[in-house]
């Protein structure tokens, strides 16, 4: 018998998330949703959510928006564009959805960002930027401490 073992259904789930993963990384500007991320791996959306959620601390739609709202924080600080095209360049179709969440993510809407953010980062490299520009959600910013 040459049959190979089959990876222990853990390991299965966490490549298929990983594929879920890569895939909103590559497509965050075409329309997701989860049912169809779901579909994609073989996975119902309600068990997809929950696992992706326990991999990866958050669900699939969160993801995607965060993804979506970094793209524009970037698309925003280059300056050609308006908050309406940039809400469109990265999948989102309404743009109240889009600058409330934008909000919630970055504290400012996008046009305050826009106004506020022309070229702070020039000259620093991508990856800096990346990590200084990241959208921190409410539940990720600490709290201030009493000393």
């Amino acid at each position: 018998m040459s049959a190979t073992p089959a990876k222990p259904p853990h390991l299965r789930d966490l490549a298929l998330l990983r594929r879920v993963r890569d895939r909103i990384d590559r497509e965050y500007a075409q329309p997701l949703d989860v049912e169809a991320l779901a579909r994609g791996v073989h996975l119902s959306a309600g068990h997809l959510s929950r696992q992706f959620r326990l991999a990866y601390g958050e669900s699939p739609y969160s993801y995607l928006m965060t993804r979506r709202i970094e793209r524009a924080m970037a698309l925003l600080r280059r300056g050609d564009l308006s908050v309406t095209e940039v809400c469109f360049e990265v999948g989102s179709s309404s743009l109240g959805t889009f600058s409330t969440r934008f909000t919630e993510l970055v504290g400012v809407p996008p046009s305050v960002y826009k106004q506020r953010h022309d070229q702070p980062t020039a000259g620093m490299p991508s990856c800096v930027v990346k990590k200084v520009t990241r959208p921190i959600r409410n539940r990720e910013a600490s709290a201030p401490t009493d000393n």
